[in-house]
């Protein structure tokens, strides 16, 4: 992979397996695995998808419910393993995929950007350099030594983007986290990943606002029941999917 590509997605397909049965415990298990009346069933999740992000583009991955974007971003941050196919990427990835993902709920909120960042590869003194900064951007600071557990959803994400976007990663991820929280974080948190560009950051971002990703985004991608209906610049791309949503 050369050196100003900073992801390679390359013929990506995964499989789940949906049991159909309901077992309510292990020896109901092990009796029907023994008599081979456990049956599943496999959906596709992604099907054959392949694309490239050169360093410092920012793509909007589109696309309606089930379609499969989660998904994918899952797969390219590593939680999960493809069943066919490869990721590349280099540098530093940092992903935002959940509401609280990658935190401990028994922990404060000091303590989990810590053990955020150095999950990430960061060293505690990077960290230590980085907390005010974090802090003062989330508006958590009186809540620094509460733990996260009770914190609400919009909280969470706040710190999970402060942290995310702090710490200088080369491949940032955010699904659907600017939708939540209000309308002035949301205003922010753009500006702040805007700000982020110049440094050639990648980002890879999932909304369900068309407007926000034509805003952020220079390229797109569409995905449809797990497979990849159209990748281009945001422009052609977004035109596409505003059809989409007209006819269905």
């Amino acid at each position: 992979m050369s050196e100003n590509i900073a992801l390679k997605v390359s013929n990506v397909s995964i499989k789940f397996s949906l049991g159909t049965e309901k077992i309510d415990s292990l020896k109901t298990y092990v009796i029907k695995l023994l008599h081979k009346k456990i049956h599943h069933n496999e959906f596709w999740g992604l099907r054959n998808i392949s694309f490239e992000l050169e360093k410092g583009d920012r793509l909007g991955i589109l696309g309606f419910n089930g379609a499969g974007k989660s998904t994918l971003l899952k797969v390219i941050a590593g939680v999960y393993k493809p069943t066919t196919g490869s990721v590349e990427r280099q540098g530093i990835l940092a992903p935002l995929l959940e509401l609280g993902a990658g935190f401990d709920s028994e922990y404060t909120l000091k303590e989990n950007i810590f053990l955020y960042g150095t999950i990430l590869g960061y060293s505690k003194k990077f960290i230590e350099s980085k907390y005010d900064e974090i802090i003062a951007f989330s508006e958590l600071k009186k809540f620094e030594n509460v733990p996260v557990k009770n914190f609400s959803s919009g909280m969470k994400t706040r710190l999970g983007f402060s942290i995310c976007t702090a710490i200088q990663p080369d491949i940032l991820i955010l699904d659907e986290v600017l939708s939540v929280g209000d309308a002035k974080f949301r205003k922010k948190s753009e500006a702040k990943i805007m700000s982020m560009l110049s440094s050639g950051v990648t980002v890879l971002f999932v909304s369900h606002s068309i407007e926000q990703v034509k805003k952020i985004c220079n390229k797109a991608l569409i995905l449809e029941h797990g497979e990849l209906k159209a990748f281009g610049n945001i422009s052609e791309t977004a035109r596409l999917y505003e059809k989409m949503i007209v006819q269905n």
